[in-house]
C-alpha cells in the first residue's frame, strides 16, 4: 500500500467508513444508477470527458503478483462502472504502462478508457522510440493523449506530435509538470503552441494555479488535467483524526477525499482530476467527487477556511 492510500485509510477509519473490514457503499448516494458523472468538453474538439480519472504513478508499478493485479483490475473495473475514463501514465512510472496494457486488454475495459501517457526523454529519435514503445506496452495503435512529461525537450517532441496527430496516431497533444515553479513556463508554452491539454499540480492548499495558469488555459481553449490533488497524501495526514464539517454532507461531500477533489472540480477550467490509487474502495470514493453539486465560490472559501483551522 502506498503512502497516499495509507494516509487515506487512516482518515476514512476516523469517519467510520471502514467497519469490520467492510466498506459501506450504500452510504454514498452518488452510486444511484439514475445519476451520471459530470462531464466537461475538451475545448479543441468538443468531446465530453468525465471529470474524475486515475493516475498510475507508483500504484501501477507492480510485478506479476496475482493479488496485486487482481486488485488493480478491480480498480479499473470500478472506475469505469462509476463513470471514469481517463487513465494517465508515463514511461517514468516503471512497469505501469505495461500493466495498464495487460489489465485493460479485456473488451469490458479496453474501449471504455481514455488512454494518456507521456514522452520523457531528449532528442527526436529517442522520443519517437519511447513513444512507440509506450504505445506497444499499452497495446494501443492509436493513443488518446500523448503529453510531454515535465516539459523535457518539449520543442522537439511537439514537432513529432503535431505530425502524429495529423496522421491519426494520437488524438490529442499535451504538456505536463508537477511543481508550482513550472507554472509560468507551462503558461508560456500553452500560449505559444498548439496543444490540447495541459497537466499540472493543484490542490486546496497549493493554489498557485489559481493566480494565472487556470485562467490562461481556459482563455486559450486548452483542457486541464490536475495531478497531485492530495499532495502525495499529505492532505489526508493533515485531517487524520478530524471529522468533516457538518455542512459537508449538505453539499454532497461524503468524505475527505471528495472534499479535496470537489474544491478543484468547482473550477470550470478543470476538465479532469487524476488522483492515483491502487485501492478499489478509494477509487469508488474518488469517482464520487464527480457526482452531485460542486461548491460555489462562497463554499470554496469556507472549505479553505475550515481546513486552515485543523
Amino acid at each position: 500500500m502506498d503512502s497516499v492510500d495509507k494516509s487515506r485509510r487512516a482518515a476514512l477509519n476516523t469517519l467510520g467508513v471502514f467497519g469490520a473490514g467492510m466498506w459501506l457503499l450504500p452510504s454514498f448516494p452518488f452510486l444511484s444508477n439514475e445519476q451520471n458523472m459530470i462531464k466537461r468538453k475538451i475545448p479543441s474538439s468538443g468531446e465530453l470527458l468525465p471529470i474524475v480519472g486515475l493516475g498510475t504513478w507508483q500504484q501501477f508499478d507492480v510485478g506479476l503478483s496475482d493479488v496485486e493485479r487482481r486488485q488493480l483490475t478491480e480498480v479499473l473495473t470500478m472506475m469505469i462502472e462509476k463513470g471514469g475514463r481517463l487513465i494517465d501514465s508515463s514511461p517514468m512510472y516503471g512497469r505501469a504502462e505495461a500493466v495498464i496494457g495487460e489489465l485493460a486488454a479485456p473488451p469490458a475495459i479496453n474501449p471504455n478508457l481514455f488512454y494518456a501517457t507521456k514522452v520523457w526523454t531528449t532528442g527526436k529519435e529517442a522520443g519517437i522510440r519511447e513513444m512507440n514503445d509506450s504505445m506497444a506496452k499499452m497495446r494501443r495503435k492509436t493513443l488518446d493523449l500523448m503529453q510531454v512529461h515535465n516539459l523535457v525537450d518539449y520543442k522537439t517532441h511537439l514537432q513529432t506530435l503535431y505530425k502524429w496527430k495529423e496522421e491519426g496516431k494520437i488524438r490529442y497533444i499535451g504538456i505536463t509538470h508537477y511543481t508550482a515553479s513550472a507554472h509560468e513556463t507551462l503558461e508560456r508554452v500553452l500560449k505559444s503552441e498548439k496543444i490540447d491539454f495541459v497537466q499540472f499540480n493543484y490542490s486546496i492548499r497549493e493554489r498557485n494555479a489559481e493566480k494565472r495558469l487556470l485562467n490562461a488555459a481556459q482563455e486559450k481553449g486548452v483542457a486541464v488535467i490536475i495531478n497531485e490533488p492530495f499532495e502525495s497524501g499529505s492532505l489526508f495526514n493533515a485531517v487524520k483524526g478530524k471529522k468533516l464539517p457538518e455542512w459537508a454532507a449538505e453539499n454532497d461531500i461524503q468524505s475527505w477525499g471528495q472534499y479535496f477533489l470537489k474544491y478543484l472540480l468547482a473550477n470550470e477550467a478543470v476538465n479532469c482530476v487524476i488522483p492515483g490509487t491502487s485501492n478499489p474502495k478509494h477509487v469508488v470514493d474518488n469517482m464520487g467527487a464527480g457526482f452531485g453539486r460542486l461548491p460555489d465560490e462562497k463554499l470554496r472559501l469556507k472549505m479553505i477556511e475550515y481546513l486552515s483551522t485543523i
